[in-house]
C-alpha cells in the first residue's frame, strides 16, 4: 500500500477518533447531566472507564512502543462492547422519552460502524505490534504520527519516554482493572451494570 494513502489513513482514523471516541461523547454526557438522563449518563460514565484504554494507547504511541497497535485494536473492542453489553442501561435507554435518546443512539451506531473499520484498518498492520522498536518498518511509524502530534501540542518540551512510562503504567492499572473485573464484578453480575 502506497505510504501517502496510508498517511492520509492514519490521520483520518485519528480525526474520527477524537470526534467519536472523545468530543461527542463527552458532549452527551454533559448533556445528560444537565437533563437528568440517568440511563444515558451511567452509560457513558461505564463507556469513559473503558474508554481510558484509547488514552492509554496514544500515550503507549507516544514513545513508538509497538504495543499500542495491540492497544489499538483491543480499545476499540472494548468500546463497542461497553456500548451494547448493559441489559438493563440498553433497557432503559429505549424506555427513555427524552430528547438525548435519538441522539445517543445515532451516536452509538455511529461509534461502532467507526469502530469496525477502524479495528480492520489497525488489524492490517498488527504485525507491526511483534516488531522491535529500532526494527519498525516506515509505514508501521506512520501510525506514531498522530499521537506524536498531540504530545507537541499538549505536552511540548516534555520526553516522550516519560508519556511513554505514563502510558505504560495506565497500561498496567487498566489491565488489572480490567482482570478484577472478568474474573470477579462479572460473573457476580452478569449483564446487569447497575443493582438496585
Amino acid at each position: 500500500m502506497d505510504a501517502t494513502l496510508i498517511r492520509q489513513l492514519v490521520w483520518l482514523d485519528y480525526r474520527l477518533a477524537l470526534l467519536f471516541v472523545v468530543f461527542v461523547p463527552f458532549g452527551l454526557l454533559c448533556w445528560a447531566f444537565r437533563s437528568g438522563s440517568e440511563a444515558v449518563k451511567r452509560s457513558l460514565l461505564l463507556y469513559w472507564r473503558v474508554a481510558s484504554l484509547f488514552l492509554i494507547t496514544i500515550y503507549l504511541a507516544i514513545g513508538s512502543l509497538p504495543i499500542s497497535f495491540i492497544s489499538g485494536i483491543v480499545a476499540e473492542i472494548l468500546i463497542v462492547l461497553a456500548l451494547w453489553f448493559w441489559q438493563d442501561l440498553n433497557e432503559d435507554i429505549e424506555a427513555s422519552r427524552q430528547s438525548l435518546r435519538p441522539v445517543y443512539l445515532g451516536w452509538r451506531w455511529a461509534t461502532t460502524i467507526y469502530c469496525g473499520v477502524s479495528i480492520v484498518l489497525r488489524a492490517l498492520f498488527a504485525n507491526c505490534a511483534f516488531t522491535s522498536i529500532d526494527k519498525l518498518s516506515d509505514t508501521c511509524k506512520i501510525w506514531f504520527e498522530p499521537p506524536l502530534s498531540f504530545s507537541a501540542t499538549f505536552h511540548h518540551g516534555m520526553p516522550v519516554e516519560n508519556l511513554a512510562f505514563f502510558g505504560a503504567v495506565g497500561g498496567i492499572v487498566y489491565g488489572l482493572y480490567l482482570f478484577s473485573f472478568l474474573a470477579f464484578s462479572l460473573p457476580k453480575t452478569g449483564r446487569i451494570a447497575f443493582r438496585d
